[in-house]
């Protein structure tokens, strides 16, 4: 088993935002979280605590427009450096999935870091927004993330009224089923998790 560090630093910057994500996948849920947007950062310091990674994010973006840019781009950066740090992915479980309950919602999330990105979003909302975000950017948050990561993801809203209790369960399911599909696999620690040899393109 490689004692490598599996750990990621990304930089993304446009005319639209300035991005710096450091990730360490074998860390213990700590973060510093700054995008400007308060319910984002809400939602990385979720991700964070529950996968156990630990986390940095620096977001700079035209707040002042919308905040579409910076939520997209800021899961495109961690969705890198997600990607970044597994390296050639030797070694990990691959596959994680959470059942979350929160009150009365209950979300499912299902992922394979299998390197070929696909995306699957069964979640509805009842409101445009959650305080000043709206609510159709998670949707892009959620899938800018999976196609930088090379992860296949499904996440679905079984049921819920209240439109922050869907949200923040939709996070935690994907952190807990990150903190699964990461780990490394004990029995199979030297092994690419594929019979092909290799994670991307074909199974």
């Amino acid at each position: 088993m490689s004692t490598k560090p599996r750990t990621a630093t990304v930089e993304r910057n446009t005319h639209e935002t300035k991005i710096r994500v450091s990730v360490n996948l074998d860390g213990s849920g700590g973060y510093k979280v700054a995008t400007g947007i308060g319910f984002l950062d809400h939602m990385m310091e979720q991700l964070s605590r529950h996968s156990l990674i630990d986390l940095t994010v620096e977001a700079k973006g035209d707040l002042h427009i919308d905040y579409h840019h910076t939520t997209e781009d800021v899961g495109i950066a961690v969705g890198q450096a997600v990607s970044e740090a597994l390296g050639d992915r030797k070694g990990i479980t691959r596959y994680g999935s959470a059942l979350i309950p929160m009150d009365e919602t209950l979300s499912r999330v299902a992922l394979d870091l299998s390197g070929r990105p696909y995306w699957v979003w069964k979640v509805e909302f009842s409101k445009p927004k959650l305080g000043e975000m709206d609510t159709e950017l998670f949707k892009e948050w959620f899938q800018a993330f999976a196609l930088h990561a090379g992860a296949t993801l499904h996440v679905e809203n079984l049921y819920g009224e209240n439109n922050h209790h869907i949200i923040e369960s939709c996070y935690k399911g994907l952190a807990r089923s990150l903190r699964e599909a990461i780990a490394i696999d004990p029995r199979k620690s030297d092994a690419i998790p594929s019979t092909k040899g290799t994670l991307g393109g074909s199974l």
